[in-house]
C-alpha cells in the first residue's frame, strides 16, 4: 500500500526525492530542464539536469526511450494556435519505493513549479503492483531496496 506521496530514490541517479502518485496521470514525469537530444554510436541519447533544488548540477545522460506526445492542460496553450499536445523525451530510470524497485518509462518535463519533482502516473504504478489510499503520505517509508528487488517483477 502506498500513500498520495511517497519518497522515491532514483538509482542510477542516486538521488532520493518525494513523488506524488497520481491515478489520474498516465505517464510519469520527472523535473528536468535545459533537455537536449543527441546521438551516440547510431542511437539516440538525451542529455539533462534534474531541475531539483537538492540535486546534483552535473548533466545526466540516458539513452532515449521514445518520444511522448503529452496533451496540455487547459490555459497552457491557445486553442486558436492548435498545439494541444506536446512532445517529451522518454528515458527509462529503476525507481525504488518501500522495497520494491522497478524499471519505469518517465518522462522528461521541468516540474520546477510544482511541490514535486517525480509524478508517477498510472502505468507506472501498475508496474509497482500499487494500491494508493489518497489519505496517506509516505505509507511505504523510506526506500530500501536490494538488488534483487527486481526478482518480485
Amino acid at each position: 500500500m502506498y500513500g498520495l506521496n511517497e519518497y522515491a530514490h532514483l538509482a542510477g541517479i542516486d538521488l532520493q526525492v518525494p513523488a506524488k502518485l497520481d491515478t489520474g496521470a498516465k505517464t510519469a514525469s520527472l523535473s528536468a530542464r535545459d533537455i537536449h537530444r543527441f546521438k551516440r554510436n547510431g542511437e539516440s541519447w538525451v542529455r539533462f539536469y534534474l531541475a531539483i533544488d537538492t540535486a546534483h548540477s552535473h548533466p545526466i545522460e540516458q539513452p532515449l526511450a521514445r518520444v511522448s506526445k503529452i496533451k496540455r492542460r487547459a490555459g497552457d496553450y491557445d486553442p486558436d494556435e492548435g498545439n494541444a499536445y506536446t512532445a517529451r523525451p522518454v528515458i527509462t530510470l529503476e525507481i525504488c519505493m518501500g522495497s520494491v524497485l522497478r524499471s519505469i518509462e518517465v518522462n522528461l518535463t521541468d516540474r520546477s513549479s510544482f511541490q514535486y519533482p517525480l509524478l508517477i502516473g498510472s502505468e507506472a504504478l501498475k508496474r509497482f503492483d500499487a494500491l494508493v489510499d489518497p489519505s496517506l503520505k509516505y505509507a511505504a517509508g523510506k526506500p530500501a531496496c536490494s538488488h534483487d528487488a527486481h526478482t518480485a517483477e
